[in-house]
């Protein structure tokens, strides 16, 4: 049994409720056990539990975030009970959205209270899809008649738009889909992300990589949205033509850990299996590592910039460049780097730039 959790995000008017019924209409057809993990807000406030209701808003958020997380244990407890080889549970919002509505302050209260932290609200996802609102780009689409919980303006809609990819921002699969083709595209371009994501026909990674020069560091952290994030990769034994590396990634003691299987495939696209491990299951992976291959330790940040998700890798062994890399839907997809960024040339398809060469070579 394969069981996937994913969250459809976004802002106000941005097209969820019809994205969740195209979900609920074409993955079956894969194969797919599809349970809908409903909205947490919209129930809440429905039943008349309101953030300007509640004592302060930290009483109201805190409601919302246990309700959260505690019907997503029970979804995933449900998945567990049932006769299907793939089930994918999609969360109408997830634990972070909560954080688009919070100050800092109150957010990391109430990690302190739920003793938790973001990167584990976040990474306890396999992947976010932010469908971006109607407020952006597509103004005349923006209703209050589909949600009656709906109360922001176009340019509250907006902003709040921004916050949500910023609280999202970090997460290693995030996706965007924004208004720049028709409504019924940008449902279809949802679904070929997700389908991607998924591995249908077969899980494949589309990316491009540069070599830049050694970024601003004030400019990348002052980025809106922008996330560091301390990265440990090791390199196991694995069959020719095969990778296989195990990664612990998080600040300020929080990880998360994971394991990825890559093939390469023809041009920039590589057939790519990732999955979530536990802390004992990756220490115990630890004990397969190649003893040809050092470990990787990088500070990535990643940032949003035109709709495109990018990652930026300071190695300890570089002082005077780095690399970026952004994941494409397909491999004919433009590519619009921060003009903050000095390209020294693309390496999509040099192998020495490798992580995995850079195991072998620190000193390249």
């Amino acid at each position: 049994m394969t069981i996937q959790k994913i969250v459809i995000t976004g802002g106000p008017c941005a097209g969820k409720t019809t994205a969740l019924s195209w979900i609920a209409n074409n993955l079956p057809d894969k194969g797919y056990r599809v349970l809908f993990v409903p909205e947490t807000a919209t129930e809440l406030i429905g039943g008349g539990l309101t953030p300007w209701g509640c004592g302060t808003n930290l009483d109201y958020q805190r409601c919302q975030m246990e309700l959260q997380l505690e019907k997503e244990r029970l979804f995933e407890r449900g998945a567990r009970t049932m006769d299907a080889d793939k089930i994918l549970i999609v969360c109408d919002r997830g634990a972070m959205d909560n954080k688009a509505y919070m100050t800092d302050s109150e957010f990391n209260q109430l990690c302190k209270e739920l003793d938790t932290s973001e990167e584990e609200l976040r990474d306890r996802y396999d992947a976010v899809f932010h469908l971006v609102t109607a407020a952006k780009g597509a103004v005349e689409a923006y209703t209050f008649a589909n949600n009656a919980a709906r109360y922001e303006t176009v340019e509250q809609a907006a902003a709040l738009d921004d916050r949500i990819i910023a609280a999202w921002t970090g997460h290693p699969h995030l996706r965007i889909v924004d208004n720049s083709t028709a409504f019924e595209e940008k449902l279809e371009k949802l679904l070929h992300e997700i389908l991607v994501f998924l591995g249908e026909p077969v899980p494949l990674e589309t990316e491009r990589k540069f070599l830049i020069e050694y970024p601003d560091m004030k400019w990348l952290e002052s980025q809106i949205g922008s996330r560091r994030v301390e990265i440990s990769q090791t390199y196991l034994t694995a069959d020719p033509g095969e990778e296989i590396r195990i990664r612990q990634q998080g600040s300020d003691g929080n990880y998360s850990y994971y394991e990825t299987v890559k093939k390469p495939m023809d041009g920039l696209k590589q057939i790519e299996v990732e999955r979530h491990l536990t802390q004992k299951e990756y220490l115990k992976r630890l004990m397969d590592a190649d003893p040809t291959k050092r470990t990787i330790r990088k500070t990535r940040y990643r940032l949003m910039y035109e709709g495109q998700y990018f990652e930026i890798d300071l190695f300890p062994f570089w002082s005077d460049r780095a690399l970026c890399e952004v994941e494409l839907s397909h491999e004919h997809a433009p590519v619009t780097l921060p003009p903050a960024l000095k390209v020294i040339r693309e390496v999509t398809d040099d192998a020495a730039y490798s992580n995995a060469a850079l195991a072998e070579n620190q000193l390249l």
